[in-house]
């Protein structure tokens, strides 16, 4: 025991030595972060990190301290750019983000689109957001939405992201990473999905079920005792309701909402059907215009990472030395190009705020097509 408090009195000598080592470091970093102020040079030189990391890992004796010198400095390394990314904010040099802030985005006299017919859940977050009076039209696909906000033919989209029984919306996120628009808020809407007929149609009629594959797979228990029943996929809920009003199959039903049936005519032969009462679906509020809400409290970025050993971590960690809360991650693969991928991810703030421009400036630094997608 004796030998062992020997042993960890000369742990703290050493590790007392290691903190005051990484002060001077880090007060040279900061001579260094104004001379680059002064020079108008990048806090990042990937290049020469990547030498030094070699060099020191070369001063180690064996594999193992090699690895973990290298990651030690890694940190180190990390570290010094955070400071001087703080430097440059606090001289004005970190630059103003590309977006304009605004007490509150127009809800009444505004047009907004949604993917769809009449009685969509879609229609129904657009009603939720907006208002009964909003001006609404819908596209049959998301592209087509994005396509009329880039376009000018509606000042914002409401788009489907996030369910949660079924997950994340993919193709949404490609669509978000594609074009120039961004989120401005968010409706989150309670699915309570209905199997519709036709007024005659009973429920010992049904064979065939349309809807959409989220409402088919969030009824998955429902349509499990009823096995007989053949599943069609279409793109919207309200679709496979227009659809069996218009075929007039009573044969044939609809998974979709009350509000469809009552648009189109049809009658709820069942409700809900979906096994998860607390069903709901996030909707986001998309325009072509880069604003934000005074008092948004999420920010909504996507991003690409060096395909090399901890790059994914370093630009989390810029969230995380901010004190920011990150709420969601989310990754798509990137055409063309094998295991590589897209990051979405989610944390809470207000672009206004200077820890969220502190890490959205490391972040923009660091990682490779740097895209903020919205603050709401």
């Amino acid at each position: 025991m004796t030998d062992l408090l020997k042993l960890r009195d000369q742990i703290d000598v050493i590790d007392r030595e290691i903190v005051r080592l990484f002060e001077e470091r880090m007060d040279i970093c900061s001579q260094v972060a104004r001379y680059k102020i002064a020079n108008g040079k990048k806090v990042l030189d990937r290049n020469r990190e990547i030498q030094k990391l070699e060099t020191l890992g070369g001063l180690a004796h064996s594999d193992f301290n090699r690895h973990g010198v290298q990651e030690l400095f890694q940190q180190i390394m990390s570290m010094s750019r955070k400071l001087q990314y703080q430097l440059l904010a606090e001289e004005g040099v970190s630059g103003s983000l590309p977006f304009t802030r605004v007490d509150q985005i127009e809800r009444k006299k505004c047009r907004v689109v949604y993917q769809g017919v009449e009685g969509a859940y879609q229609h129904e977050a657009a009603m939720e957001y907006f208002g009964e009076d909003v001006n609404v039209f819908h596209m049959a696909s998301w592209k087509e939405c994005m396509e009329a906000i880039k376009e000018g033919m509606a000042d914002y989209a409401v788009l489907p992201i996030e369910n949660s029984s079924a997950g994340e919306v993919n193709d949404i996120y490609d669509l978000l990473e594609e074009y120039d628009n961004y989120i401005v808020g968010e409706q989150i809407l309670k699915i309570n999905h209905a199997l519709l007929g036709l007024p005659e149609a009973e429920l010992s009629d049904i064979k065939t079920v349309y809807s959409h594959p989220q409402a088919l797979m969030q009824s998955s228990v429902y349509l499990e005792k009823h096995a007989d029943w053949q599943q069609i996929s279409l793109s919207n809920t309200a679709t496979a309701a227009e659809k069996v009003a218009k075929d007039k199959d009573k044969s044939q039903a609809a998974i979709a909402s009350a509000a469809a049936a009552e648009f189109h005519g049809l009658k709820i032969l069942e409700m809900p059907v979906n096994h998860n009462r607390f069903n709901s679906t996030r909707f986001i509020i998309v325009t072509n215009r880069r604003m934000y809400e005074k008092d948004a409290k999420k920010v909504s970025i996507c991003f690409e990472v060096p395909h090399t050993s901890g790059s994914l971590y370093n630009i989390l960690s810029h969230i995380i030395y901010n004190d920011l809360n990150m709420c969601k991650i989310e990754s798509r693969p990137i055409p063309e190009r094998n295991w590589e991928y897209h990051f979405f991810v989610d944390f809470e703030g207000n672009l206004n705020d200077s820890a969220v421009k502190n890490a959205v400036r490391g972040i923009m630094e660091e990682a490779v097509n740097f895209k903020i997608l919205g603050n709401y």
